[in-house]
Order: structure tokens, then C-alpha cells, then sequence
């Protein structure tokens, strides 16, 4: 048995665009994604998340489920829309405040500990559509007016606060190959965006740090990345696995942390990179309490020299131009319903490269999980797959604390099956299975197993 510290956190997320349905209920205002979920041919299905899992109706029975599950954390993100409906303080939606507390509360009274992430990619239309969303400076103050909104209304309760998920997704997916809302295509968009981001999460901490310091919690950001291996023990292989993750997570994880880009970065993308002001800088660096990370996958990164391959799952990593680098998967790798190789090793590697990169912060895994094909068969989901998946990436996780690493906690994704982006409802993530037709919730034997994880504070070797 790999036995976990005493005080280390179990929990489970999910998102709001992708679980909360009630799209146009009670006040709430419309997202990127509602826009850009009912444009033709953007999800596969040309599926939307108008009614998704429903929780939004089902919410006091989830919680239940958690409880079931021993769930001691539950990470969850607020609807920017639900909250403010065109994204500025100019009107709050009281219906809305009163949803995520009565979440909030359910959460307590049932010892679970919520987990707040702000800005889950579902960003007010309005904001999108008449200031430019990410692209425009200014979306850092309405993000900061927001983020405010949230302190004062759940930070009483809430002391844990992250302020936006997946900076790389939201710039790369959004602004540069358009597969995500809002959808647009460009090589300069998505580092301008980022750069946004970056100042967007470092006023929201401000207003934090300085106004509600007396509520006692924690605040950081998460960040996505997948390990880069090396294909080859060359030089200049093991300079592009590097170069990968610098333009991966060091793009947002630098900033925070030694208070600037990455000099590859710099280097390569000349006046495509913004830079920050001194002033910026000052709020930016030291801006997070913890070190929030996303891990699914690892991929193979060679040189390129300029001889490009395409294609890959999500964009393959960025612009690989500007990298130079290209990837690939050994063939001998099992793999996801979404195509990503399973590789817990590459976990390890990637927690220990935080861990020197950045002088020893607390990380939290705030997603780690994998989407499968299950199946209902007589009542019963019987996702071995996934168990293996899970067990995998936790003894992975186990190794890197016994190498020193401070991993805090872990957060499986998902609660439940949901609105899966991009791919619609094809793509099945959860511990729990959910019929799409009734909504009705089944634990998966994924869900039993990581009850006895949780119980047991550890997994079998």
C-alpha cells in the first residue's frame, strides 16, 4: 500500500458550463460557450450544455453523492454569467449569489470542503462581444470587479480560491486554432490573450491579499500541461522536450513565480510576446499560494528543424512553429477515448520538473483523470479501464512526494459524465455515469474503488 501524508486532500471537479445546465435560468446571462455550442459544426453533434447534467436542479442530491464518495474536497467553478450577467458589477443576479450559496453551504454541512475556481472558460457574451473579451487590457479589472463579487458573497465560507483554469486552453484553443469559444484563429491573439490572463489573475490576488486578507484563505491559478520526453537522447531532442514545456506551462507558471516570460519565448516570438510593466511584474510575481496543475497525458518531443508534422489531439501542444518542435506517441502507449497516451511516469517527471523549476512550491493536482468507453451493463459500469488510469497516475503522484515534491492534494476528473467541450457528451470522463436521457447518476467501479483510496488514505502498489 502506497500510503499518502495524513493531511493530504481528496477530492473530485468539475466545471459549470459543464454540469449546471439551466442556460437561461433565473437571470443568468449568456456565456462564450452557450454562443458557440449552437453554432453549427463547432461540437461534435452539434451538442450544447442548455440542460448538461442539470446540476443546477439535481445540486442537493450530488452532494450526496459526494458524500457517499468521502469526497473531503469538491473542486467546482461559479459562472461568471450566472453571478454578473453581462460580465461587469452593473447589475448582480441575486438568484444566482443564492444557488452557489446554498452549494456552498450543502458542501459544509456535509464535511466537504469547497474548492472555488472563478473562470472556467465560460465568460459573459457581452464581455466577448462588446470589449473584445481575453484580447482587451480591461478585462483584468472587470475579472478583478468580479472576482470581488465572489469574496464577498462566499469567502466567509470558502478558503480555498483559484482564479482561472487553463490559461494554455483558454488562449491556445480559443485564440489561436479556434477550436474552442470564441473560435478564433490567429498566431498573435493568443499570446496577447494570455499576457491578459496572466494580469487578469494577479488583480483579482490583489483584491484578495488586500481586502478580504481577514477571511484566511488560500488563493493560486491552475495550469495545464502534459510531460515532454525527450525522443532521443540528443542535444537538441532534449532541448525541445524543454522548449516544449516552456511554451506549454512555463508560459504562465514563470510569471507567478520568477517574474518573467520564459527567454525562449522571448526569443522566438520577438513582438507577438507582451511585456510586462515594472508595476505589473511587482503584482504579478508571488501571486499564488499554491501551484494548481492539470495533467492528463506525455508526449514524445523531437527537433524539428524546421520540417513541421501536423496534426494531434487538442492543437498538439501549441503553435508548433513557433516551437519548432514536433510530437509523437509511442506506439506501444495505451491510450484514452480522447487519444492520449497513458503514462504515469511522465506525471512523476512532470510534478518533479515543478518542483525544481520553482523552488519546492505546494501543488495540488486539481485534475487528473482519463475518458473511456463505459458502458451500462445490467446497472453496473465496470470501468477498469479508468481504475487502472487513476491507480497508474496516483503511484506516480506517491513516488514524486517520496522524491520531495510538496503534492497537497489530488482532484479525480470527473465527479460525473458532462459536457465534454469540443466533443460534446461522445466523451465520457466521470466516476459516475450519467444517462444523458433521464440525468440519472450510477457510481462506476471507478467511484467504489476511490472511495476505499480515500478511506484508506492510499493505493495498492
Amino acid at each position: 500500500m502506497k500510503k499518502f501524508p495524513t493531511d493530504f486532500i481528496w477530492g473530485s471537479a468539475t466545471s459549470s458550463y459543464q454540469i449546471e445546465g439551466a442556460a437561461q435560468a433565473d437571470g443568468k446571462g449568456p456565456s462564450i460557450w452557450d454562443a458557440f455550442s449552437h453554432i453549427p459544426g463547432r461540437v461534435q453533434g452539434n451538442e450544447h450544455g442548455d440542460v448538461a447534467c442539470d446540476h443546477y436542479h439535481r445540486m442537493k442530491d450530488d452532494v450526496q453523492m459526494m458524500k457517499a464518495l468521502g469526497l473531503q474536497a469538491y473542486r467546482f467553478s461559479i459562472s461568471w454569467p450566472r453571478i454578473l450577467p453581462d460580465g461587469t458589477t452593473k447589475q448582480i443576479n441575486q438568484a444566482g449569489i443564492e444557488f452557489y450559496n446554498q452549494l456552498i453551504d450543502e458542501l459544509l454541512a456535509n464535511g466537504i470542503e469547497p474548492w472555488v475556481t472563478l473562470y472556467h472558460w465560460d465568460l459573459p457574451l457581452a464581455l466577448d462581444m462588446e470589449k473584445d473579451g481575453w484580447l482587451n487590457k480591461d478585462i483584468a479589472t472587470y475579472f478583478a470587479d468580479y472576482a470581488r463579487v465572489c469574496y464577498q458573497y462566499f469567502g466567509d465560507r470558502v478558503k480555498n480560491w483559484i482564479t482561472i483554469n487553463e490559461p494554455w486552453v483558454i488562449a491556445m484553443l480559443g485564440y489561436g486554432q479556434g477550436i474552442f469559444a470564441p473560435g478564433r484563429v490567429s498566431n498573435r491573439e493568443p499570446y496577447l490573450a494570455g499576457h491578459h490572463i496572466i494580469l487578469a489573475h494577479a488583480k483579482a490576488v490583489k483584491v484578495y491579499r488586500e481586502e478580504f486578507a481577514h477571511q484566511g484563505g488560500k488563493i493560486g491559478i491552475t495550469n495545464n500541461c502534459d510531460w515532454r520526453e525527450p525522443l532521443t537522447d540528443s542535444v537538441l531532442d532534449k532541448t525541445a522536450a524543454q522548449r516544449a514545456l516552456e511554451f506549454f506551462l512555463a508560459w504562465f507558471a514563470d510569471p507567478v513565480y520568477l517574474g518573467h516570460y520564459p527567454e525562449t519565448m522571448v526569443e522566438r516570438l520577438g513582438d507577438r510576446l507582451p511585456r510586462f510593466t515594472d508595476e505589473e511584474i511587482a503584482e504579478v510575481k508571488g501571486s499564488s499560494d499554491f501551484f494548481g496543475l492539470n495533467h492528463y497525458t506525455t508526449m514524445l518531443a523531437s527537433d524539428a528543424g524546421g520540417e513541421l508534422l501536423q496534426g494531434g489531439v487538442y492543437g498538439n501542444g501549441g503553435l508548433s512553429e513557433d516551437q519548432d518542435v514536433n510530437l509523437h506517441v509511442d506506439p506501444t502507449w495505451e491510450k484514452t477515448s480522447m487519444g492520449w497516451a497513458i503514462v504515469p511516469w511522465g506525471c512523476q517527471k512532470l510534478l518533479e520538473w515543478i518542483h525544481h523549476r520553482y523552488a519546492g512550491p505546494a501543488i495540488v493536482m486539481t485534475e487528473n483523470g482519463g475518458a473511456f468507453p463505459d458502458e451500462m451493463k445490467n446497472g453496473v459500469v465496470d470501468d477498469q479501464d479508468r481504475l487502472a488510469y487513476v491507480r497508474g497516475y496516483l503511484g506516480a503522484c506517491h513516488d514524486a512526494i517520496e522524491n520531495g515534491v510538496q503534492l497537497k492534494g489530488y482532484m479525480l476528473w470527473s465527479l460525473m459524465d458532462n459536457f465534454e467541450w469540443a466533443s460534446g457528451y461522445a466523451k465520457r470522463f466521470g466516476i459516475h455515469y450519467v444517462d444523458f436521457e433521464t440525468l440519472e447518476r450510477t457510481p462506476k467501479a471507478s467511484a467504489l474503488w476511490y472511495r476505499e483510496v480515500i478511506e484508506r488514505n492510499g493505493v495498492e502498489e
